[in-house]
């Protein structure tokens, strides 16, 4: 596949050069010229300091939510960089606003908005969580936003940036939200995660929206991470319930350079209603005279981004298109299967035990053993077992911190002796860690 990347890029690059040598013979001007030898210091050096990185790309990597582009995507992303265009006005990049503009089409009628929407892309999934909460306080003044304790943080942080109240709802022990502590007469919108970052936990957006509906609150689904997975919504692996009500929602967060094979950044926000491009209003005294038609800037907080991540974003979805049977679906079911074979595998296992049913592809689990009876000594060996991964090479993990209280409730077998408890976290992202999960489960069962 880098072969085949590698070639269509030098293609493409070929092409380019001729376009670019069309408009007349000139020079790189002096001051910009490098010799070779110098150039080539920098690339070894530079090559050198980035095999200090993880292996992000190889399935021995089960840790945090770092998923390599494909090679389209990259190639891509370097082609559109040797223009650098600028996605806010059109003539800063007329190619790539019109694919931004096509690429965010095919989110919002994947996600079932249909024709009538508004959204673009962003820098990041926080942005774009920004310009939702941003939208929101515009729409509900004075109204307090709600989401739940199992929400991303930035949610509470982007309430502070933007001035308002934020809340957070108590999640009851069956996943839905505890309303009986809140006063709906107070709240304006209320978040749903679906595919939260800790443990890809799906939030009850179907309660959320009744809840909703009768109180006259907005609703806003942060699918940062889990948005593609709704490619799996008709299968049997997920639960697509949720999933399936996505387009009731009042605006929706992607993030692409997660799950959607993109290299950072690149998020995503769609509103339902486009008259809330009211609120972007604003007037600028010299970009948007090149064209009536809707400058990108025009509908977004941030100004100058990345034209080459919609170029980027528009090849992936040429080749992988936003469907169950072909492109994305077959993708998210090899991650989703990764994660339900290695909880089988660890339901099976002496030494390792999940802490709970993944529902999407990020499992936790901790380290057994028969010595260990308290909730502080399952943190240390958990510490151990992700120090050992690291030293050696063999495996890399990540930690995940829950409530003694409920780690207590799903195994009563132990002594809760502290408030929280350390465990072990594997996000399978690369869909060849479904056939990689036997190995990597013997090697952390030979780490202690």
């Amino acid at each position: 596949m880098n072969r085949q990347a590698h070639e269509g890029l030098n293609r493409a690059l070929e092409s380019l050069q001729v376009w670019k040598e069309s408009f007349g013979e000139w020079e790189t001007d002096s001051t910009l010229s490098l010799s070779d030898e110098k150039v080539k210091a920098v690339f070894e050096e530079l090559s050198q300091r980035m095999q200090g990185n993880y292996p992000f790309h190889h399935p021995v990597y089960a840790g945090q939510m770092l998923k390599p582009p494909h090679p389209v995507a990259w190639a891509a992303y370097a082609m559109a960089m040797t223009i650098n265009p600028n996605n806010h006005a059109l003539d800063g990049g007329p190619p790539s606003s019109g694919m931004e503009k096509e690429v965010i089409a095919e989110l919002a009628l994947f996600f079932g908005y249909g024709d009538s929407f508004l959204g673009h892309l962003t820098s990041s999934g926080t942005i774009a969580n920004l310009e939702a909460l941003w939208v929101a306080r515009q729409s509900n003044p004075g109204k307090k936003i709600a989401f739940s304790q199992n929400s991303h943080y930035t949610h509470e942080r982007m309430c502070e940036v933007l001035g308002v109240e934020g809340i957070k709802i108590p999640v009851r022990h069956s996943g839905s939200f505890d309303f009986d502590s809140v006063n709906p007469k107070e709240i304006g919108t209320v978040i749903v995660t679906l595919g939260t970052t800790g443990l890809g936990e799906v939030e009850p957006l179907d309660q959320v929206l009744t809840w909703a509906k009768q109180h006259g609150a907005r609703v806003h689904i942060d699918a940062a991470y889990g948005g593609f997975f709704r490619t799996l919504k008709d299968s049997d692996l997920i639960d697509g319930t949720q999933w399936r009500l996505m387009q009731e929602a009042d605006s929706i967060v992607v993030d692409p350079h997660k799950h959607g094979l993109q290299p950072y950044g690149c998020g995503a926000v769609l509103f339902k209603d486009p008259s809330v491009g009211k609120f972007y209003k604003h007037d600028s005294p010299y970009t948007y005279f090149t064209s009536d038609d809707l400058h990108l800037g025009e509908i977004s907080l941030e100004c100058s981004r990345a034209g080459a991540a919609a170029v980027a974003f528009w090849a992936t979805l040429q080749c992988f298109p936003l469907q169950e049977n072909e492109g994305f679906g077959p993708i998210m079911a090899q991650c989703t299967r990764a994660a339900i074979k290695a909880h089988s595998l660890m339901e099976s296992s002496d030494k390792l035990k999940p802490y709970k049913k993944p529902e999407l592809d990020i499992l936790g689990y901790f380290p057994v053993s028969d010595s260990i009876k308290t909730t502080s000594e399952v943190s240390e060996l958990s510490k151990r077992v992700f120090d050992t991964g690291m030293k050696e090479r063999s495996f890399y993990l990540s930690l995940y911190r829950v409530p003694a209280s409920d780690f207590i409730r799903l195994h009563p077998g132990y002594e809760a002796d502290s408030e929280f408890v350390t465990i072990l976290r594997s996000v399978f992202m690369r869909p060849e860690q479904l056939d990689f999960v036997p190995e990597l489960i013997k090697r952390m069962e030979r780490a202690f």
